[in-house]
């Protein structure tokens, strides 16, 4: 698919890999929609990229506000869905024996899992309608994690919602194949994002020590590049593409 002068949502688009996306998106000449909450910094975004980049409020759990931004989105040749959230960092017993939160469970899963969904269907609705470029009416790219693949003690909500977002990836792809949509999805490791900007100095230091090659965090420009790459590459379809400098979680 060629990105010029095509127009692409990419939700949770105001910072992080969605930013770095957005960048990447705008830079490839294409014009880009940046979906994200109404306190996000996507308006403020949306002027630094100029005239190619326009901010929607979107939150991606709130039925009719996703589909209220994406009718003001127009036509889209594609979505690169970043949006969601981070673990509860739950176990599965406290300390104290007892089973914890099932809400916190349901609102993780909510936001990951659902809110996937939500995005993905009504983004395959928008691309139907448009013609055959290419042989392809344009493509989808979701976001997992390598949680997904080899989750740690205290993700199982996380890494569960994860795992959905892989299972459902091949089956998506093979579902709107009928309509000339791809679906792949972008699994990444441990990123240099506003998240882990939070955590203690030695903890980043003890995540950076744990990737094989290259031994550092990953740079959310080099998200924004895969994501490029499967828009563009017409027979990457079904994917879920590990990026993560060959990391694999230890369980803690």
């Amino acid at each position: 698919m060629r990105l010029n002068g095509q127009t692409f949502l990419v939700t949770g688009g105001a910072s992080g890999l969605g930013a770095a996306t957005c960048h990447a998106l705008v830079g490839a000449g294409a014009r880009v929609i940046i979906g994200d909450l109404a306190n996000s910094n996507g308006l403020a975004l949306a002027g630094r990229l100029g005239s190619s980049a326009e901010f929607v409020e979107m939150d991606i759990t709130n039925e009719a506000e996703c589909e209220q931004a994406f009718e003001l989105a127009g036509p889209l040749r594609g979505v690169v869905h970043c949006a969601g959230r981070g673990g509860d960092r739950l176990r599965i017993l406290d300390h104290e024996g007892n089973p914890n939160s099932l809400a916190s469970f349901r609102e993780v899963l909510d936001v990951n899992l659902v809110g996937t969904y939500n995005v993905l269907r009504l983004a395959a609705a928008r691309i139907a309608v448009n013609d055959l470029r290419e042989g392809e009416r344009g493509a989808i790219v979701l976001t997992a994690s390598v949680a997904a693949f080899d989750g740690q003690i205290g993700q199982t909500s996380y890494a569960a919602s994860k795992a959905a977002v892989h299972g459902m990836t091949l089956v998506a792809a093979r579902d709107l194949a009928s309509s000339a949509i791809r679906v792949n999805t972008i699994a990444p490791g441990v990123f240099n994002t506003a998240m882990l900007a939070r955590l203690r100095v030695e903890i980043r230091e003890s995540l950076e020590a744990n990737v094989p090659f290259p031994r550092r965090l990953g740079h959310p420009g080099e998200y924004a590049q895969m994501a490029l790459q499967l828009l563009e590459n017409p027979y990457v379809n079904g994917e879920t593409v590990r990026l993560d400098g060959a990391l694999r979680l230890a369980p803690r």
